[in-house]
């Protein structure tokens, strides 16, 4: 398997950010997209919110599915505070399950799941969580539930995780195809994951610097 670089890697942290000031726009109104319900008990719809460029990109990588298949948005902008929290949670797990980790580790072991909020993809407007469904809108298997950890899924959230179904892996082929192809970047963790304009994209790509960085919503 590719070495995996995690959020928590110095390199991450490393790349520049030249805010560009693109706005962040409603996938509500301003797309034709799927979008979950998981998130909508947030009152601001913060979650619904995207970078037009990131956006935009969706929408060519939709347009290449297979027919019958669409993008099933879940989860977009999340505010830094909320960022935090997560991380927060994540890592208090960690520390109870795994009391001798150091910091060092514990910090490493959560950025698989949650980033470390100052370099949050989520927090720039700049990552989605997505995922596929059919034409009716019924989500397709892709080996695990959406925000599984790696702890509960043995691993099967990581992308190229061979601990899922023939099936499941030609739903993530199909779907990292069409997004990859739009010029968004994995985070191999999570097969769910996919930014553009971030941090790790600029590292992943090879571009000098992050065209998003954190931002509040309004």
């Amino acid at each position: 398997m590719t070495e995996i670089i995690l959020m928590s890697d110095p390199k991450v942290a490393a790349v520049p950010v030249r805010e560009c000031g693109e706005r962040l726009v409603d996938v509500r109104r301003d797309s034709a997209l799927l979008v979950g319900e998981q998130d909508w008990h947030d009152a601001a719809g913060a979650f619904a919110h995207l970078r037009e460029g990131v956006l935009d990109r969706l929408a060519k990588a939709e347009a290449a599915l297979p027919e019958g298949t669409r993008l099933l948005f879940v989860e977009g902008y999340r505010p830094p505070s909320l960022q935090r929290r997560y991380f927060d949670e994540y890592a208090a797990r960690l520390r109870a399950d795994h009391p001798e980790w150091a910091d060092d580790r514990i910090r490493t072991a959560a950025s698989r799941y949650v980033s470390p909020p100052e370099i949050a993809p989520h927090s720039a407007g700049a990552a989605v969580d997505v995922t596929l469904a059919d034409d009716d809108g019924r989500e397709l298997d892709l080996g695990t539930r959406m925000d599984a950890t790696p702890e509960e899924s043995a691993g099967a959230c990581y992308t190229q995780a061979d601990n899922i179904s023939r099936q499941a892996r030609i739903h993530r082929e199909i779907l990292g195809t069409a997004l990859s192809a739009a010029g968004l970047v994995n985070y191999p963790t999570e097969w769910w994951h996919w930014s553009f304009g971030d941090r790790y994209w600029a590292l992943k790509t090879g571009s000098p610097v992050a065209h998003y960085g954190p931002r509040e919503l309004g």
